[in-house]
């Protein structure tokens, strides 16, 4: 028998986490069992979750990027070895430069997963449960911490050399507030 996961939590994509372990203890994800179902849901789900992974990544841009950047989407494409995967990437010129990754926000369901998850390039592994528009719209936190972790962790590869806003001498304070 499946029981269900009711919010519970005061911060939204906390739930996700909630959904994330009723669905390894029940054996589902949403309501799906089978791979087939669950692949459907990836698909919804990185329909739902593009325009907010394309808002984080643009924010990123915008602010420390100085708009200098490519924010940029695979649409959900099939691996080798059976696993579905969605990438949306941010890319600029020192990056390339720096011959490193773009900033990644990358939902997969790997071909052995129970479900799908979130990642970046140099970050990994978020649960992706995202059934509807509020929880996508909820996971937007989320998706800016990746899209902000992965960025300190190209940094840590390189330098500070590679972020714009840095080298212009921006103060921390958003560009809004100067």
């Amino acid at each position: 028998m499946t029981t269900h996961v009711h919010p519970t939590s005061q911060v939204p994509n906390l739930d996700a986490l909630l959904r994330h372990f009723a669905d390894l203890r029940d054996g589902v994800h949403g309501d799906a069992v089978t791979r087939p179902g669950k692949e459907e849901h990836f698909r919804t789900a990185t329909r739902l979750l593009d325009p907010y992974a394309r808002q984080a990544l643009g924010e990123l841009n915008d602010e420390l990027l100085l708009g200098q950047g490519v924010v940029d989407a695979t649409g959900v494409e099939r691996a080798e070895d059976g696993s579905l995967f969605h990438a949306w990437t941010l890319w600029w010129d020192e990056q390339s430069s720096a011959d490193i990754p773009p900033v990644t926000l990358y939902a997969h369901y790997g071909a052995s997963f129970h479900h799908p998850h979130l990642r970046g390039a140099t970050v990994s592994e978020w649960p992706l449960n995202v059934f509807d528009d509020a929880q996508a719209a909820a996971e937007l936190p989320t998706l800016r911490a990746i899209a902000a972790a992965d960025l300190h962790n190209l940094v840590f590869e390189r330098d500070f050399r590679i972020v714009p806003a840095t080298m212009a001498g921006a103060s921390g304070i958003p560009a809004h507030q100067h």
